[in-house]
């Protein structure tokens, strides 16, 4: 799928992968809106980077765990823009806690509200757009993608990338909470890429590893150093700039849906 002159909106898009994600999907010619909590100076520096390459850019606030929140920015990011075509849920953040924790009640609601929940939301109020950005220029409406099976290749389609983890690929202790919402994201975007498939929109999700992001913020020394002796084959932290180019693929190979690149060093095969 060209991304030129095509419309993505990318969630927690102020900072590390959404970051990234947002200049290389502008790089590769989409205009791009961010959906920040406050929308900050990191958030404007963002839409510089946009606007640097060639791209319109607007950033948009909102809080994902709130379903009105949810469907505002979408319909802001279309008025705005004029569509959207590139759909990526990546806002969200680490929820520790152990079944029997004293907390892990109130972070079990808050992590569903933001990573679950959210999609939910965002992908109902983004359908439509998506649905028109699908059939392409001038093509009749409606719910089909181009032809009676889905889209002929080389039409226009569109996209929705998930945000999940290793995490969710392997039972992680200490992080129930988050351990299954990012499980349950993989599974709404397999059951999504079946439902929508006629529609030539494409659903496939990313499990990114141990990324040097702010959600790291909080690792001592010795567990980074432990991570790249023992538990990750190839010795090195991942770069958000690395997750957002396999969220640029997913969303510009127009032959990829129901799928999941685990983008870890490794780490997965490790993991238990």
């Amino acid at each position: 799928m060209e991304l030129s002159k095509r419309v993505a909106l990318v969630t927690g898009g102020s900072h590390g992968i959404g970051a990234e994600t947002a200049v290389a999907l502008a790089e590769g010619g989409a205009d791009v809106a961010i959906v920040s909590r406050s929308g900050d100076k990191a958030a404007d520096e963002v839409i510089a980077r946009v606007q640097a390459a060639g791209r319109r850019g607007i950033s948009l606030t909102g809080n994902m765990a709130r379903a009105n929140d949810c469907r505002r920015v979408v319909e802001e990011a279309a008025r705005e823009l004029g569509g959207v075509d590139v759909l990526v849920h990546n806002a969200g953040g680490n929820v520790p806690g152990p079944i029997d924790g004293d907390d892990v009640e109130a972070a079990w609601y808050a992590a569903f509200d933001v990573h679950v929940h959210a999609a939910f939301h965002l992908v109902r109020a983004a359908l439509p757009h998506l649905r028109r950005g699908a059939a392409g220029p001038g093509a009749a409406t409606g719910t089909g993608g181009g032809d009676a099976v889905g889209g002929a290749a080389g039409t226009a389609g569109a996209a929705i990338i998930l945000v999940s983890s290793v995490a969710g690929l392997r039972g992680v202790t200490g992080i129930t909470p988050y351990s299954t919402v990012k499980g349950a994201l993989l599974q709404f975007g397999r059951s999504l890429a079946s439902e929508l498939a006629d529609d030539n929109i494409r659903v496939n999700c990313i499990s990114p590893g141990i990324i040097r992001t702010r959600f790291h913020d909080g690792m001592s020394e010795d567990a980074k150093q432990h991570n790249l002796s023992h538990r990750i084959p190839l010795h090195r932290e991942g770069t958000p700039a690395q997750v957002a180019e396999g969220i640029r693929f997913l969303a510009e190979n127009d032959y990829i849906t129901g799928e999941n690149i685990t983008l870890d060093g490794g780490l997965t095969m490790r993991m238990r």
